[in-house]
């Protein structure tokens, strides 16, 4: 039960809903001390973490505990009014919510505002993509020719020049042999690297082959090489193979001589949403801002790419009802089920996402995670449902299946033709993923000046709807300028140069 509102109440929480069992604290708290909530006050029985949960009333054990209006997790144990809520009285079970899949029409939708910008700065290749960046790509077929691909770039980088080149990158990765052909996974490789090797932002690809492995170079491209390949094995070793491919390297320089930035639409920038090193915040600032950002963009024409499967568990039934046709929230469910199956089958739960970084900042869930995390893709309708690393070609909000780690979900996402990343954190993630720049945002004001090298936006102010849909349209802009040439703070600092990380599945013989 609350308490009368006392003149001295100094701690107040972010504001609730009015259904919501629990407010978060915005500085630590001592056990005793009052907090202020919808109808009173409210005395903390624990010490309590800024960031972290106080239940404003009681809730019986086995009972939904709510917060953002929806359910985050099952009270383990009778929770009394004043206690911190967290993992060791919060969790969820192998079952569902109980959303059911029914799905509705989506209703006439609107943007939250008019799109600032009607064109940015790039690049247009010969066959008329819209490209950001402007990179020579080294791109091995398997982990035994990845170590000769870094050698390739680093020579390049040195000698390769030509006007408005961004540089020379090797998109190294540990796959590629030990994997039987025809499986899930090693589909799932060959269409990464297509994705990759035929990317706007890559003006030409130089593919190393050791030989030998299975992922052959025509087993990659269908028969019909794309790319210009070099096999050490046939070239006699590692020496002669870096020297034929700075030749090449060269060759494709000289060709980008005469190559400008012009204005383009922005309804060709395809916009990749990641959140990672999430936080309480996550869900109350910056991924409602990047929302934001992200019906400006559908609203413009532009594409949006929403993934990490695993983190909208729980929020599903959020997408579902946003579906543009009962066929995509069927996808939605199937996907959904498929992952529980996954996870059980490997002796994990969906539930294992949160990591100790998203706890201690105030996640206690994944269903909570998840709410907050499903944010990031704004209102407008979902237009398509792809796998990962499928061509992202349909207009708006696109669902692609990823898993929740950020490398692996943002790889999936540039092999769809991403050409803007957008990457929320509240604890601090520091990434980067060429050749598609990536701008950081930051949840809190405090993190922003804690990590200013690394953070490129600050959305900690953004704490009502009003301000999301202000620093919502800042942000639209700064994506904008990012993708004009302006460089990230993760560009500036080298990330991203071997980030590609395809999603590894299936046996290792």
């Amino acid at each position: 039960m609350t308490a009368p509102m006392p003149a001295d109440v100094r701690v107040p929480l972010v504001p609730l809903e009015g259904v919501d069992d629990v407010g978060l604290v915005r500085e630590p708290l001592s056990r005793g001390t009052l907090v202020r909530v919808n109808e009173g006050a409210v005395a903390a029985l624990d010490d309590i973490p800024a960031s972290h949960k106080v239940a404003v009333r009681a809730v019986a054990k086995g009972a939904a505990v709510r917060k953002y209006g929806e359910i985050i997790g099952i009270a383990l144990q009778d929770i009394p009014p004043g206690a911190h809520v967290h993992t060791h009285n919060l969790g969820v079970g192998p079952q569902s919510l109980g959303h059911g899949t029914a799905t509705a029409t989506p209703s006439p939708w609107s943007p939250p505002a008019a799109p600032t910008r009607e064109h940015f700065l790039g690049y247009r290749r010969p066959d008329g993509r819209a490209a950001t960046r402007n990179y020579l790509a080294v791109l091995p077929t398997v982990n035994c020719s990845s170590t000769v691909a870094r050698m390739v770039a680093q020579a390049a980088n040195a000698q390769v020049r030509a006007p408005g080149l961004d540089g020379v990158i090797a998109l190294t990765h540990e796959l590629g042999c030990g994997m039987a052909e025809g499986t899930t996974g090693d589909d799932i490789l060959r269409r990464t690297l297509r994705g990759y090797a035929g990317h706007a932002n890559i003006a030409g690809v130089v593919m190393v082959s050791l030989g030998c492995e299975i992922n052959q170079p025509e087993n990659i491209f269908g028969g019909s090489l794309a790319v210009e390949t070099l096999s050490i094995q046939d070239l006699g070793g590692t020496a002669a193979t870096v020297n034929a491919a700075l030749e090449a390297l060269t060759a494709m320089a000289s060709q980008l001589a005469g190559l400008r930035r012009e204005p383009i639409p922005v309804a060709e920038l395809v916009l990749g949403l990641q959140c990672g090193g999430s936080d309480a915040y996550s869900g109350l600032t910056a991924n409602p801002t990047l929302g934001v950002t992200a019906d400006l963009l559908v609203a413009a024409g532009g594409r949006v790419i929403l993934g990490e499967t695993p983190e909208i568990y729980g929020a599903e039934h959020m997408l579902r009802r946003r579906a543009a046709a009962p066929v995509i929230a069927r996808r939605i469910d199937e996907l959904i089920a498929w992952w529980q199956e996954y996870t059980a089958g490997n002796n994990a739960e969906l539930d294992n996402n949160p990591s100790k970084g998203n706890r201690d900042g105030g996640i206690t869930t994944i269903w909570e995670k998840s709410l907050g995390a499903v944010l990031k893709g704004g209102t407008s309708p979902l237009n398509d449902v792809v796998a990962y690393a499928e061509p992202v070609t349909t207009a708006g909000l696109t669902f692609m299946d990823t898993p929740g780690y950020d490398p692996v979900s943002a790889t999936g996402m540039v092999a769809g033709g991403a050409n803007l990343l957008a990457f929320t954190t509240g604890r601090g993630s520091v990434f980067g993923s060429r050749p598609t720049p990536c701008l950081k945002i930051s949840t809190t004001t405090r993190l922003y000046e804690h990590m200013r090298a690394d953070m490129d936006f600050d959305a900690g102010p953004a704490m009502s709807r009003e301000e999301q849909i202000r620093h919502g349209i800042l942000l639209f802009e700064a994506l904008v300028d990012l993708a004009s040439g302006a460089p990230s703070k993760s560009e500036a600092l080298g990330f991203g140069a071997e980030e590609i990380v395809p999603w590894r599945m299936g046996a290792v013989v």
